[in-house]
C-alpha cells in the first residue's frame, strides 16, 4: 500500500502566520503538524508516500523532510496548482499510485486515542475497498460531510 499526504489549503484561520508558511510545516506541540499524519502512514506500516502541495510550499517540505530516508520512508513530491479538491490528490497521484492500493491522508488531520494504530493496522490489512476515518464535529460543513448508508457504506 502507498499513501498520499494532501498538504494544501491556504490556512486562512491561521492568518497572519499562514501568509508566509504552510500551515502543516506550522508546529502542534513539539513538531511540525504534517509529522502526525506523516506518523499515521508509518504506524499503517505506508512507506512510500506522496507529498501533494501548492507550488509555494514544496520547498518548505523538502527542506523539512527531504526524500525520507531519515524517517526510514521514502516521499516524492507532486504540485496541485490551483485548490481543486481531494479527489484531485488521486488525479495528480496515478503515477504513484499505480496498480497498488493507496490511503490517502489530509496534511492537517491529526488522529490519536487509544489503541488507534492497531485500529488503522487492522483497516489496512482487512481493506476491501474504502475505508474513511472521521470524527463528529458540531459544524460539520466546515469540513466536509461523510453520508453513510443503512449498511454503514459510503
Amino acid at each position: 500500500m502507498k499513501g498520499i499526504i494532501l498538504a494544501g489549503g491556504s490556512g486562512t484561520r491561521l492568518k497572519p502566520l499562514t501568509g508566509v508558511v504552510s500551515k502543516q510545516i506550522l508546529p502542534v506541540y513539539n513538531k511540525p503538524m504534517i509529522y502526525y499524519p506523516l506518523s499515521v502512514l508509518m504506524l499503517a506500516g505506508i512507506r512510500d508516500i506522496l507529498l501533494i502541495s501548492a507550488p509555494g510550499h514544496l520547498d518548505m517540505f523538502r527542506r523539512l523532510l527531504g526524500d525520507g530516508s531519515s524517517l526510514g520512508v521514502r516521499i516524492d513530491y507532486a504540485e496541485q496548482k490551483e485548490p481543486n479538491g481531494i479527489a484531485e490528490a488521486f488525479l495528480l497521484g496515478a503515477d504513484h499510485i499505480g496498480d497498488d492500493q493507496v490511503a490517502l491522508i489530509l496534511g492537517d488531520n491529526v488522529f490519536h486515542g487509544y489503541k488507534f494504530s492497531d485500529l488503522l493496522r487492522r483497516t489496512v490489512e482487512q481493506l476491501d475497498g474504502c475505508a474513511l476515518f472521521g470524527y463528529p464535529v458540531q459544524d460539520p460543513w466546515r469540513y466536509g460531510i461523510a453520508e453513510l448508508d443503512a449498511d454503514r457504506r459510503l
